[in-house]
């Protein structure tokens, strides 16, 4: 029997070593997982995380402090943004197809990767750290696998990888954009038809869908404006908004729970785009009466609470409609303290329980692949297939369709969506508004009602891009019922 204390053998006659917990990287791990296993989404499960680890580490008398904290959102997002990249590199680093490697060893291999080729972290350090992860969540015999590879892939830099890994632009242009930004190939084809123009003009875009997006807030009018949000966080906490007259932007790093505005329910966490949306609908020229809006597709709120304020600004009462019953309590929250009029209700919007023509404005930011906010859910990239784009479009159809039947005539509709592909913005319009099934309508040009923001293009409808405006991909366009 062996005496206490005595330490353990390895297979190899030597001493054997427990591995050492690192909770910033057995968190990341965590995270990935949950987005492999169970199709999480990294902004959804990884605050619940964030907050285990400190409590975690309070009752171990421990810190887990901001700049864990920050490591780890690095890791997670940073790995996820570049994964396929990353899964290039491994692929020439293993004697095996990448599908005969188990997920969580390609985590790990990727969280790796990750540091080695995009951090500053000292490759020896990037490297140990990884194994030591290996051996803690895989076992030994794995992280021996692990280390090998890693080593491999740390004797090259990243510009020379991409050299080794991606086809020649001339050969391939949409093979290697692919590789050297980390975009399946289908996504690249579709945001550059969407785009148009040459080689600069996607580059830049793919990049930017690379980039950790801003924190933007938004001020509801009647309960806060953005000078307030200001003067309640120190001066270099906040910057203005780009383009949106009610937003502010936070500082890196910025929590917006730690604005009291946030806390209390005057202001919320919104992209600029969707902001300048809600907006473009409340200011577009209307004839006749201006009192009644619908909110068609209003989970989980951010537009119906920025519509709701807005139409309380003027005497309007809101409707925001949401199909399932979980996302309307979420809608129901964020209008709460509304200074007017509103309700929420559970509908479908294509099975309508309004009367036909009883609006005077009506939005619906209808469902899609979510192309156009991959900065902010870097992992829908992967989850997406091309195929998923022709499975959306007659619930979209369906939806402007019954917007335009619910609106009056003389009434506006806007059609919006987080996504710039062309089969889910103007194909739809366009297929509307010659359908015999929906009511007639043209549209009204959409740029003058977006003032001050440039690069907008022909017209008559409007379509937003991260590397120009520094905004999801929205789009938007405005439709008037004869």
């Amino acid at each position: 029997m062996r005496k206490t204390g005595a330490p353990l053998k390895s297979t190899q006659g030597k001493p054997y070593r427990r591995p050492q917990k690192d909770p910033v990287r057995v968190l990341a791990f965590e995270a990935l997982r949950a987005v492999g296993e169970r199709d999480a989404y990294a902004n959804l499960v990884l605050p619940g995380l964030l907050r285990a680890a400190e409590q975690e580490a309070a009752k171990k008398g421990r810190t887990f402090d901001r700049r864990d904290a920050a490591l780890a959102t690095e890791l997670v997002y940073g790995t996820l943004r570049h994964q396929g990249t990353y899964d290039a590199v491994i692929a020439a680093c293993v004697d095996r197809p990448l599908r005969e490697v188990d997920p969580p060893v390609l985590d790990v291999l990727a969280l790796g990767a990750h540091q080695l080729l995009a951090t500053r972290i000292p490759a020896h350090a990037a490297v140990s750290a990884t194994v030591e992860l290996a051996r803690v969540v895989l076992g030994d015999g794995r992280a021996r696998f692990v280390n090998a590879v890693l080593r491999r892939v740390a004797a090259q830099d990243l510009d020379a990888w991409l050299a080794q890994v991606a086809p020649p632009y001339d050969e391939d242009p949409e093979d290697h954009l692919a590789v050297v930004y980390s975009h399946p190939r289908w996504v690249v084809s579709a945001l550059w038809d969407a785009l148009g123009g040459g080689r600069a003009g996607i580059e830049e875009l793919l990049a930017a869908d690379n980039e950790r997006p801003e924190v933007t807030l938004v001020a509801r009018p009647g309960r806060s404006t953005p000078e307030q949000i200001a003067r309640s966080l120190p001066p270099e906490a906040t910057a203005p908004g780009r383009w949106s007259p009610y937003a502010v932007r936070l500082a890196e790093g910025g929590d917006p729970a730690a604005v009291p505005a946030v806390h209390d329910g005057d202001a919320g966490v919104q992209d600029e785009g969707s902001q300048l949306v809600a907006a473009a609908l409340a200011a577009a020229p209307l004839e006749g009466p201006d009192a009644r809006w619908l909110d068609g597709c209003a989970g989980p709120g951010g537009k119906a609470a920025l519509l709701a304020a807005l139409a309380a600004g003027r005497g309007a009462y809101l409707v925001a409609a949401e199909k399932q019953p979980h996302r309307a309590r979420l809608v129901g929250r964020a209008l709460h303290g509304n200074p007017g009029p509103y309700q929420v209700v559970v509908a479908d919007g294509t099975r309508p329980v309004w009367r036909p023509g009883s609006f005077d404005r009506v939005l619906v930011d209808v469902p899609c692949t979510g192309l156009g906010a991959l900065r902010r859910r870097p992992e829908a990239r992967w989850r997406r297939r091309a195929e998923d784009v022709g499975g959306f479009g007659p619930l979209q159809r369906a939806l402007l369709t019954e917007a335009l039947t619910a609106v009056r005539p003389g009434g506006v509709v806007g059609y919006a969506t987080c996504s710039p592909h062309l089969a889910e913005t103007r194909a739809v319009v366009d297929d509307v508004l010659r359908s015999p099934h929906a009511p007639a309508a043209e549209q009204i040009d959409a740029r003058p009602l977006l003032p001050g923001v440039p690069a907008l293009g022909d017209g008559p409808d409007v379509q937003l891009w991260p590397h120009l405006h520094g905004t999801d991909a929205m789009y938007l366009a405005l439709l008037r019922r004869r």
